[in-house]
């Protein structure tokens, strides 16, 4: 239904990689500063949230788990090819239910990269095993470990209409240990409630302060507030012409800077998309290695023009 829903709000649109469906020459962007590079650890997680662009879940394998070996296979690559990367991110599903999980963050820190970890902060985070490997990794690398928290609202009762009943307190109970440890940690909320962009800040910074959490609720990049992405929603196509209209560049698109590796269920190896958004799109998919993917991207699909180029989201710190 969702796929009918999106053709028909949006129809006639997004066919063409190259053209709109006005006949515009449709905009691309180049890989012009690699800063990220993610690995999706795999689509299980311990919950289902309402909507989740991944479609995560306890039952959804369609993301395998990826193994140390071969996040340093596309490490070595990046010293191959010569990539700026600052940064290694790490998302899902639940990254956390990926039995190496510590040990591939652990690889990404010791080549001196930054890592970011998305988490819901609940259980497979809370395991003992877990905890003791979070605690090595700040030993050793300090603040260049960050865990970005699924927090979807400041709220209990809105948070939990999301991820379901009693998930709140789950997810503040690990943001308590996690601030304990004193490892650090930002946010990821969504802006889809009714609640202003100012009312979602101050909201989130009176629960930090509650909590002694050292998040700055007004910094963007400690406070991330995601737009939804509802591919029913009818958006533009954005054309060459559409960037000096918005008085924006190809280069504060997501994809002029990141690439996502993932692995499907059955294939022999993982792949590299242009993006984390689009996980299930084909078009998308640039080929098995880093110097396949350093193509142009086609911007041709809704969440390229509400999420990145109109929303300026990035999923990256």
């Amino acid at each position: 239904m969702k796929d009918l829903d999106a053709a028909t709000a949006n129809s006639g649109k997004f066919r063409d990689p190259h053209v709109t469906a006005d006949g515009q020459t449709r905009a691309s962007v180049a890989l012009s500063h690699p800063e990220t590079l993610w690995f999706n650890t795999g689509t299980l997680c311990n919950i289902e949230c309402a909507n989740c662009y991944i479609l995560s879940s306890p039952t959804n394998d369609a993301l395998v788990y990826i193994t140390r070996a071969e996040v340093e296979t596309y490490l070595d690559q990046v010293t191959a090819r010569g990539w700026p990367l600052r940064e290694i991110g790490f998302t899902g599903g639940e990254p956390f239910m990926n039995p190496q999980m510590i040990d591939m963050a652990g690889a990404a820190l010791q080549r001196g990269y930054e890592v970011l970890i998305l988490t819901n902060a609940m259980r497979p985070m809370m395991r003992k095993s877990v905890r003791a490997g979070l605690l090595a990794l700040q030993a050793d690398h300090g603040d260049r470990l960050t865990l970005r928290i699924s927090l979807d609202h400041f709220r209990p009762e809105v948070h939990d209409r999301e991820r379901g009943a009693g998930s709140y307190d789950k997810t503040l109970e690990g943001m308590r240990w996690l601030r304990d440890a004193g490892l650090r940690m930002t946010v990821a909320g969504r802006s889809v409630w009714a609640d202003s962009d100012a009312e979602s800040r101050a909201g989130y910074a009176a629960l930090f302060a509650r909590e002694g959490f050292d998040i700055d609720a007004s910094d963007p990049g400690q406070t991330v507030l995601f737009p939804e992405m509802d591919e029913t929603a009818e958006v533009p196509e954005i054309t060459t012409a559409c960037w000096d209209i918005l008085g924006k560049s190809p280069r504060d698109v997501m994809c002029a800077s990141s690439r996502m590796v993932v692995k499907r269920k059955g294939a022999a190896h993982p792949t590299v998309l242009a993006c984390t958004l689009l996980p299930y799109t084909p078009e998308f998919e640039l080929g098995e290695t880093l110097a396949e993917a350093e193509r142009d991207v086609q911007l041709n699909h809704p969440h390229c023009a509400k999420f990145c180029v109109l929303g300026g989201a990035s999923c990256s710190a």
